[in-house]
């Protein structure tokens, strides 16, 4: 397998390219890394014609910043990729509270895409409501 395999869709946010004549486009591990952002993004229930879709962290918005809550995250997340993006192998998800600011957790998620075989990791910030740590 190729980065081939690996597609080319619509960027997102959905924009124009530089010339501003065609929809911008996401190649190849940019696409992939473009869809994790979506997963993580969306909260389950929030499409209507795929109700499922999407990741648990959302359910902990009101929950308190502590190391419960932190591997509720680690594990919502974990499971939202292993099944809403095949691409990829979640190699590590960890979940730590965001220096300064009581009510943010700081979501490093480590994976590989399986037709390169290329490492990458993202870190993706999620806020919690009025938590106390």
């Amino acid at each position: 397998m190729t980065a081939d395999f690996l597609g080319i869709g619509w960027r997102f946010p959905i924009g124009l390219d530089a010339r501003g004549t065609q929809i911008a486009q996401a190649p190849y591990e940019e696409s992939v890394r473009q869809a994790i952002w979506i997963i993580l993004g969306t909260a389950r229930g929030e499409r209507v014609l795929r109700p499922d879709f999407g990741c648990g962290i959302h359910d902990l918005v009101f929950a308190v910043n502590n190391a419960t809550t932190a591997g509720l995250a680690a594990q919502a997340v974990r499971q939202a990729l292993i099944l809403w993006e095949p691409r990829i192998d979640v190699l590590d998800v960890q979940v730590t509270p965001k220096p300064d600011e009581a009510n943010a957790l700081l979501i490093r998620i480590d994976y590989r895409v399986r037709s390169t075989n290329t490492r990458f990791n993202l870190v993706y910030p999620f806020y919690l409501d009025g938590s106390e740590s």
